[in-house]
């Protein structure tokens, strides 16, 4: 089975014209598998180039124009050619490697860039690149994507945006139950094996933070690191006090910091802020953390929250890299404990917020009272329940995540 990711409609779109195409996210979501399939369609997948393979080095010493023969011998299927150098961030000064690239054959070609950790981050060091490519997220698979839907643009009102949910009476409860279980990554998600996806995760860890994390980072304790990913998910749904983490790995509060973003590089974890701008005795520091891989989590509750967290961050960034405009995403508490999961921010305004709850329950009060401050912006409480689909009133709804995110 193939699962078509939404990525590609939007990176390879003419609307971006001649610049390169750099794909990044955490390891194994597909983003090879994205790149290739493009080219196969258009007939030039014999212009994929993968710089962890010795040959394609070897070939670039040789020749730094090497793929010039296999170019133009390709005959595109459908406008221009496109090259896929996989990997290159490997390979020392790589960014003047693909600047001599662009420049000279650009204008014609198009170039796709993929890779993780190491080219999100070497892509921010420096500007030699600069107005040269676009950058486009690919997380691991929604719910959307599963169930074969194609990419949808909001309306510029979420209220809209909401009622075509309730409009398509289509609930995805098995496709839902399979991400809980075997998470959104493909390889274990199309196995629907237990034991191959406990032995991938085990060895989905080891080898980030034996490979990305040692290259990445100057971090020695490499084992502190695996330390935190068994704390960590005790931690998920909310704000995360660095101070308690420094207790159990006898560490100072700045090493303890550097570790959590060397996982956030390593995209094992992602934080979002809190959001304080009109609400009363809000929380303003601490920041709530979610894993990529939401199987981590035992706790059913805090697993079903941290699956909302990812799903809403992958569409809140396949609509800014599809141009759309900009997108955040936040949560509301305050001092007393009170808290909203999520608020998403348009082009900096409050625009949605959105409440994870296992079943359907009341509309808690501070909901409302958030609601009210933030300009009666429209607040949908998603749950796990199946076949709940309801408007409150106007600007509260309760819909199943089986529909919401299908």
């Amino acid at each position: 089975m193939m699962i078509k990711r939404h990525i590609s409609k939007i990176a390879f779109s003419r609307e971006f014209g001649r610049q390169m195409r750099f794909i990044i996210g955490p390891r194994q979501t597909g983003k090879t598998t994205a790149a290739k399939e493009f080219l196969k369609k258009r007939n030039c997948l014999k212009l994929y180039y993968n710089w962890d393979d010795r040959k394609t080095r070897d070939r670039y010493i040789d020749d730094y124009h090497f793929f010039v023969r296999e170019l133009y011998n390709v005959k595109p299927s459908n406008g221009r050619r496109w090259l896929c150098m996989d990997e290159i961030h490997k390979y020392p000064e790589w960014k003047n490697v693909l600047k001599d690239f662009f420049d000279l054959f650009g204008e014609e070609n198009g170039f796709i860039i993929t890779g993780s950790a190491r080219l999100d981050m070497m892509r921010k060091s420096g500007d030699s690149l600069a107005g040269r490519y676009f950058t486009f997220r690919l997380n691991p698979v929604t719910l959307r994507e599963l169930t074969g839907k194609s990419f949808l643009e909001p309306p510029a009102d979420a209220d809209d945006w909401i009622m075509q949910k309730l409009d398509h009476p289509t609930y995805k409860e098995k496709e839902l139950s399979a991400l809980l279980r075997f998470s959104g990554f493909p390889e274990p998600l199309l196995s629907t094996s237990v034991r191959f996806h406990n032995k991938w995760r085990t060895d989905y860890v080891d080898r980030l933070i034996r490979e990305d994390m040692r290259d990445l980072t100057r971090i020695q304790e490499l084992e502190n690191i695996a330390t935190l990913m068994y704390l960590l998910p005790s931690k998920i749904a909310s704000p995360l006090s660095i101070n308690s983490l420094t207790a159990n790995i006898k560490c100072s509060f700045a090493t303890v910091s550097n570790y959590l973003k060397a996982m956030e590089l390593g995209y094992l974890i992602f934080r979002i802020s809190p959001y304080s701008k009109k609400i009363v005795r809000s929380l303003t520091k601490e920041n709530k953390v979610y894993f990529f891989d939401w199987t981590r989590i035992n706790d059913p509750a805090a697993q079903f929250e941290n699956y909302v967290a990812v799903e809403l961050k992958t569409l809140l960034e396949l609509w800014a890299d599809a141009g759309i405009g900009n997108f955040n995403l936040h949560f509301i508490r305050d001092r007393d404990g009170r808290e909203t999961d999520f608020l998403i921010l348009r082009n900096k305004e409050p625009w949605l917020m959105v409440e994870a709850k296992l079943s359907r329950s009341a509309i808690d009060y501070h909901h409302r009272k958030n609601r009210d401050t933030l300009g009666g912006i429209s607040f949908v409480q998603v749950v796990r329940q199946e076949n709940i689909a309801e408007k409150r009133e106007d600007g509260l709804y309760q819909i199943s995540a089986s529909r919401f995110f299908a």
